[in-house]
């Protein structure tokens, strides 16, 4: 995950009013009056790469186990390419109207209102920042379950692997948002470079030690039973639970590629020669195919390991139980992933009401006052109260509800339906027939169309099995009471 070469705002200098920066011949400016961008491909590449390999990851074996060596793979495969194929087009819609001459858009709903506007201008927003939410929500569920497993992990290598090592996951929860309510009140993206960082880094960390101990585990003789068609009907699964696991399974792996919502921000680093769209296109495609040979070790070689009982999140959900350690450690950067990367994707959230409350009441001393104080060891800090009592607030209701509904499968599956389609087919799809003026009912009209509801179908399917596995699991829930196993 990482932060991003943009203002506040997301407006260029000319918006923000920096006459300085255009009237100073000497000053180094893009054409848009903004600092010059120094980003490449190759940084590119590793905002994708950073931003895609998250805690998703982890759950790959699951979802191989329900589809099975043939489907599974297949899927993340097709997943890969139609990512890459969608994110090209949203590349060549960074600038409008003309890819290489045209005016910079800087976020994906500045995108969508140079080329498609009206109404879907809105619908964008509510497809990305429902998508952020619930991505916070998610990462408030899996913090609290990596920091019980840490502990789970010390209880279980002392007193047996069948031991009673129940812990509830509230306190951990509630310490987890204590933590995002302080982080949360760093003004902006460019204050989070060393949270991204961080990130990065962890998320690298119990990735590879996931893979690592799959590894090992194989080589050891010690597997699970595995299917080319994955869980089998009667034995592992009834057929209900087959059809809608498959279905969530997809969500899960859809998940796992989603990054259009932070493209455009990421090709917005990227200096003007070459042309952005070609370095956004081959940092893409090294992005998502570096991505996807790591997924394809990670759920393949987790599959193997496991068979058709692999946990949803094989380091959380015992997959393994030693070396102790080094499943401690792994979740420990899983927790330590998560503090930064809430931030990377509730940031956009923040900004977004700030710059609203900014427009709308500018004159509002509690919406726009900024406040120094000094804080030991820090320096100074500006203190903004609207900032603080909203951003509070926000964390607040997003950590209850993540204790109301701590099911990490579904959720990460539901997460990743609702948002695959829009934001990483739909509209780069509609923006490109819009671009390039593609002939209604041509040949490559109708493939464009048919991939649109080829996988509006795939997710609509994705999101009703995750939907399924959310009542079934409601079923026996108690709010509050419940505590992770």
């Amino acid at each position: 995950m990482k932060s991003f070469n943009t203002d506040q705002h997301g407006h260029s200098a000319a918006e923000s009013g920096d006459v300085y920066a255009m009237s100073d011949p000497t000053k180094n400016v893009d054409d848009d009056g903004r600092e010059k961008r120094t980003g490449t491909w190759l940084t590119a590449s590793a905002h994708i790469i950073t931003a895609v390999i998250g805690s998703g990851v982890l759950s790959l074996a699951w979802a191989i186990a329900q589809l099975g060596w043939i489907a599974g793979t297949l899927i993340l495969i097709i997943f890969s390419f139609i990512t890459y194929f969608t994110s090209t087009m949203l590349a060549d819609c960074y600038r409008a109207p003309d890819p290489l001459t045209g005016k910079r858009n800087y976020t994906y709903m500045d995108v969508v209102r140079s080329y498609l506007g009206g109404r879907k201008v809105q619908l964008c927003g509510v497809a990305q920042y429902g998508n952020l939410i619930g991505i916070t929500v998610g990462y408030t569920i899996t913090a609290s379950i990596s920091l019980v497993a840490v502990g789970k992990a010390n209880c279980y290598h002392n007193k047996g692997h069948h031991a009673d090592c129940t812990i509830s996951n509230y306190p951990y929860m509630a310490a987890f948002g204590i933590i995002q309510i302080l982080l949360s009140q760093i003004p902006n993206f460019h204050k989070l470079s060393f949270l991204s960082l961080m990130a990065a880094v962890m998320s690298f960390a119990y990735a590879s030690i996931g893979i690592g101990l799959a590894i090992a585990t194989v080589a050891g003789g010690k597997v699970g039973k595995t299917n080319m068609t994955g869980t089998v009907v009667g034995v592992d699964v009834t057929a209900a639970q087959k059809i809608w696991r498959s279905f969530q399974a997809v969500g899960d792996i859809a998940f796992a590629y989603a990054y259009a919502t932070v493209l455009i921000e990421i090709q917005d680093t990227l200096r003007s020669s070459p042309a952005e769209n070609k370095a956004m296109k081959r940092a893409s495609f090294v992005g998502v195919s570096t991505t996807t040979f790591f997924y394809i070790l990670c759920g393949c070689l987790g599959y193997a390991a496991f068979g058709n009982k692999a946990p949803g999140d094989f380091l959380t959900d015992f997959g393994f139980y030693e070396p102790f350690w080094l499943i401690d450690f792994a979740n420990a950067c899983i927790a330590f992933h998560l503090i930064g990367a809430y931030q990377v994707f509730a940031q956009p959230i923040f900004q977004f009401v700030e710059k609203k409350c900014n427009r709308n009441w500018p004159d509002n001393k509690f919406i726009t006052s900024e406040y120094s104080v000094n804080i030991p060891f820090l320096g100074k800090f500006n203190i903004n109260f609207f900032r603080l009592v909203w951003r509070t607030a926000y964390v607040v209701i997003t950590t209850l509800v993540a204790m109301i509904f701590p099911f990490f499968n579904a959720i990460l599956g539901l997460i990743g339906a609702a948002s695959f389609w829009p934001l990483t087919v739909y509209f780069p799809v509609e923006m490109h027939i819009a671009q390039t003026k593609v002939k209604k009912y041509s040949p490559r009209w109708i493939g464009l169309k048919m991939l649109c509801w080829v996988c509006l179908i795939v997710s609509l399917l994705a999101a009703a099995g995750s939907i399924a596995g959310l009542i079934s699991s409601v079923k026996t829930y108690k709010p509050f009471r419940t505590i992770h196993e």
